[in-house]
């Protein structure tokens, strides 16, 4: 079979001087590349990479915003024989470190970041360094500019067994703890069927934003551009996303479902909701409104559009139907490289992720979880064969945590999680546990239970100490509480990962009991129970501007 290496490789021969990455480089500047040009330089860094003399196989991180030189570097990595390692592009240092430690990285590549300084103690001793372009200053780090200058380009067309690692991907687990994902260039290549579903051609053109350091990224851009050889866009930052959204007029367009809420809040900004959706039943005006909306948001010439990562409410797909821009809804893990099941825009799929892709099975487990056989199924968790083995059973199905309903024309319908840990609304998994050990670092507190699914951030509801339960808080006694959780509070998201920082901190006398339902006999959290109870609080508290919240 062919891989997305060879069809790179087909690019570079067939289509040397077509247009491929178009990159910002700030003050309004853009640098472009054609496929000769960025493979030259790819083989030139992959000249470099084998000049170490590094055993095959040896696992190499990315750590950068996407800009052209993370495809660049991950086809180096690639076209020298070794294994890409993406990093989160806003981890702490202790997660990179624990990344590229456990991954046994052998080089990082470090490219543009924010806040690179308290990031860079995370980089182990002893793993070497290239700064890419647009890069913050990195100590002891050689510049991919000089050492492209130095070293000539690799020859010839390089093959890697289909079966070959390709990437690790490190998604956090139950614990908190990093699991790093095995896939193959074979599962990697399962989502060509992108190209397919879309019908991609070399003239379509994409933005690239959401971070290729997460599988969807990969998979649905960087998976699907080397196949088919369409242009990409590199966003700048958030402050030029519109402007930058506006340069590439994208025919392929996707995002999460919170973005899609934020197009939806801008446009209702410049012309409220009533009088939109007033103008929206005109004949004919309709039609100039549409355009001039969309227009507005550079997606005009969008053609085909997805979301993913969470649930998408289905009055906003509604909304964006009626505007002329249909949403499809993908579904999809890490693990399998998201080829699980896609609801296909336009289509009549509303309320579910769909029917599986084509070679995908699905079924549902008694206990409700649904469980999914793909052949973008991983190789694997590295290094950790038992939690391989709980998570892809003996026929082949992979666990998804999740659980589902199937209809009657085979749509999959999401209804709630299996396992504790949740996703926000930014697509972002969340482990709950090991936060709760430090919110319950302080004696003043006595239960907690972090939540968020489908928020944009965690919050966490804590109940109060037994002293403090029975003492009567208020004035400044209740004010004095309130700065001692305040400070706790961000201690503890000092430590966390952006999308792990609590939003809110929801204060409780209530203690949780066994006869109140919210603890099981042997006095673990009934999550299910808590979240229930409390759920329909939840909008209220994130309507108010306070961080700590008491509640009577």
């Amino acid at each position: 079979m062919k891989t997305q290496l060879d069809f790179i490789q087909d690019h570079e021969a067939n289509r040397p001087g077509d247009l491929w990455l178009t990159q910002p480089m700030g003050e309004g500047q853009i640098k472009t590349y054609t496929f000769g040009s960025a493979l030259d330089e790819a083989r030139r860094m992959a000249s470099y990479l084998q000049s170490l003399s590094l055993p095959p196989g040896s696992r190499v991180a990315i750590f950068s915003k996407n800009t052209a030189w993370w495809l660049m570097a991950d086809l180096a990595i690639w076209l020298s024989g070794h294994v890409s390692v993406p990093v989160y592009p806003t981890l702490t240092a202790h997660s990179i470190r624990q990344i590229l430690e456990h991954s046994e990285a052998k080089l990082v590549f470090v490219g543009k970041l924010d806040g690179f300084p308290a990031m860079e103690p995370g980089l182990p001793e002893g793993v070497l360094r290239v700064a890419l372009p647009l890069a913050p200053p990195v100590p002891h780090a050689a510049r991919w500019e000089e050492l492209i200058a130095k070293h000539p380009p690799l020859a010839g067309r390089v093959t890697r067994p289909p079966d070959e690692l390709a990437t690790l991907i490190y998604t956090s687990g139950s614990t908190g703890e990093p699991k790093g994902v095995m896939h193959s260039f074979r599962t990697m290549a399962s989502a060509f069927r992108f190209a397919d579903l879309a019908k991609i051609v070399p003239g379509d053109r994409l933005l690239s934003y959401l971070p290729l350091a997460h599988v969807a990224e990969r998979a649905v851009l960087e998976t699907s551009n080397f196949k088919v050889g369409y242009q990409v866009f590199f966003a700048e930052g958030l402050s030029t996303f519109l402007q930058d959204l506006q340069r590439a007029r994208p025919t392929l367009f996707g995002t999460v479902p919170r973005l899609w809420l934020k197009f939806q809040a801008g446009v209702f900004t410049k012309m409220p909701e009533k009088k939109l959706n007033r103008l929206l039943k005109i004949p004919l005006v309709n039609r100039l409104v549409k355009k001039k909306v969309l227009a507005g948001l550079g997606l005009e010439q969008v053609r085909w559009s997805v979301t993913g990562s969470a649930p998408t409410p289905p009055e906003l797909l509604a909304w964006y139907r009626n505007l002329g821009l249909p949403i499809g809804e993908l579904y999809g893990m890490t693990e399998n490289w998201t080829i699980s099941h896609i609801a296909q825009p336009g289509g009549n799929d509303q309320g579910t992720v769909g029917p599986p892709h084509e070679g995908v099975t699905c079924r549902i487990a008694e206990n409700g979880e649904v469980l999914v056989k793909s052949p973008g199924t991983m190789l694997g968790y590295y290094k950790n064969p038992e939690l391989t083995a709980q998570t892809i059973d003996a026929e082949g199905f992979l666990h998804t945590g999740d659980q589902g309903e199937i209809d009657a024309s085979g749509r999959l319908r999401i209804t709630g999680r299996v396992k504790e840990l949740f996703k926000t609304s930014k697509g972002k998994y969340v482990a709950p546990a090991p936060i709760e050990n430090q919110l319950l670092a302080r004696a003043e507190l006595e239960q907690a239970c972090v939540s968020g699914a489908n928020q944009g951030q965690p919050f966490a509801l804590v109940v109060l100490g037994e002293h403090l339960r029975k003492t009567e808080l208020i004035g400044d006694a209740k004010v004095q509480v309130t700065k001692l959780l305040e400070l706790h509070l961000a201690q503890i998201n000092a430590k966390l990962d952006p999308h792990e920082q609590l939003e809110k901190l929801i204060v409780m006398r209530e203690e949780w009991t066994v006869d109140n339902g919210l603890l099981t006999p042997t006095l673990k959290l009934k999550r299910q129970a808590i979240e229930a109870r409390y759920g329909p609080s939840v909008a209220g508290w994130f309507s108010s501007a306070e961080r700590i919240i008491w509640v009577s």
